[in-house]
């Protein structure tokens, strides 16, 4: 069997940043631990899978694999299929997280739209011990896969951190560390242990955590944010009603056919 195969790096300013995703348009489903082994052979954060849909209101239908598990949301993937897939003025996605779509946007960057997502907080205190961090409040996102926003000083705090990856591989949670940025609005680092990728690079669904969280402190519903992974990342953000608004540039770096 012969698939096609890209590998697109997503939210880069470059090829070689930002976060790379594989894209893996189908015709039809294959099982579901096929799916999971091509994402563990990729060994990705993220694998994006692709049918054509006969739902009315979508394109495709699209699922997402870390290396260990089908994730429900993912946002650089779906950015990274929207680049392969785009044809016409936008490409609409059916998921586990509802209609996803990808456009162009006036400024020639791909534009994602997540639904905005809900946030409360919590006390997680081992949490915040496995980031090194003294206990604080947490705020909670269950349906971004878990993310937990946290709340630093400074970008250099941000970078400064040394997780204990062993200890947040045992607690099912996205974790977000962010501060008021240096030569951007805002900063962060993403790290899911849990679903097997220790940092994420660029996480689109984690921002549709973060711009809620940050519409309300800066007081503005449009804003930069960078992503300080040692690959680096930068979105343009906004917020719109219920809707997170995430603008990036992909470059595929990689085409040819995966061979089962």
């Amino acid at each position: 069997m012969i698939l096609p195969f890209f590998q697109v790096d997503a939210f880069a300013e470059r090829p070689l940043t930002g976060n790379p995703a594989a894209v893996m348009p189908l015709e039809q489903w294959l099982p579901d631990d096929t799916l999971q082994a091509i994402a563990a052979e990729n060994n990705l954060s993220e694998t994006a899978f692709t049918i054509p849909s006969d739902r009315a209101d979508a394109d495709y239908d699209l699922r997402w694999f870390t290396p260990l598990a089908e994730v429900d949301m993912c946002g650089h993937a779906s950015l990274a299929a929207g680049h392969i897939l785009l044809t016409g003025e936008q490409v609409r996605f059916a998921t586990r997280s509802g209609i996803l779509t990808v456009r162009r946007s006036a400024d020639d960057l791909l534009e994602l739209s997540l639904p905005a997502a809900e946030l409360r907080e919590v006390e997680e205190p081992e949490l915040c011990a496995a980031l090194g961090l003294s206990n604080r409040p947490v705020w909670l996102a269950s349906e971004c896969n878990d993310s937990a926003i946290l709340l630093l000083d400074s970008e250099d705090e941000v970078r400064a951190l040394r997780p204990d990856f062993v200890r947040l591989k045992s607690l099912p949670r996205m974790a977000i560390p962010t501060a008021p940025g240096d030569r951007h609005d805002i900063a962060s680092r993403v790290f899911v242990p849990y679903l097997g990728i220790d940092e994420d690079p660029v996480t689109g669904s984690a921002h549709a955590a973060l711009v809620p969280f940050w519409e309300e402190r800066l007081g503005r519903s449009h804003f930069t944010a960078l992503q300080a992974s040692k690959r680096g990342g930068v979105l343009d953000c906004r917020l719109a009603g219920d809707r997170v608004l995430l603008g990036g540039s992909c470059f595929t770096t990689i085409e040819g056919s995966f061979q089962l």
